[in-house]
């Protein structure tokens, strides 16, 4: 029986949702055909900004396996941008 699909929801801080919603930045689908699932300090990269994965929690939604990732907050102390830094 092959493995259900999981869905990952990221989930932002307040602030970083508002930058989201104001910039019209969109989301990657960063685990579409990878089937190790995101891990606790995994690092992404999102407009420019850096976010760690801080929480997973597992949930049910429509009979399928939902993964929700909690994130840091994108800014640096130094409100540093990663635009046109490439590693």
């Amino acid at each position: 029986m092959p493995a259900p699909q999981v869905t990952i929801a990221i989930a932002f801080t307040a602030d970083d949702q508002a930058w989201v919603r104001r910039e019209g930045v969109s989301l990657p689908d960063f685990w579409s055909q990878h089937t190790t699932a995101p891990v606790v300090g995994d690092v992404m990269r999102i407009g420019g900004r850096q976010f760690v994965v801080m929480v997973r929690v597992w949930e049910h939604e429509g009979g399928r396996p939902l993964l929700r990732l909690y994130l840091s907050s994108g800014r640096a102390d130094s409100d540093t941008s990663f635009h046109g830094i490439s590693a």
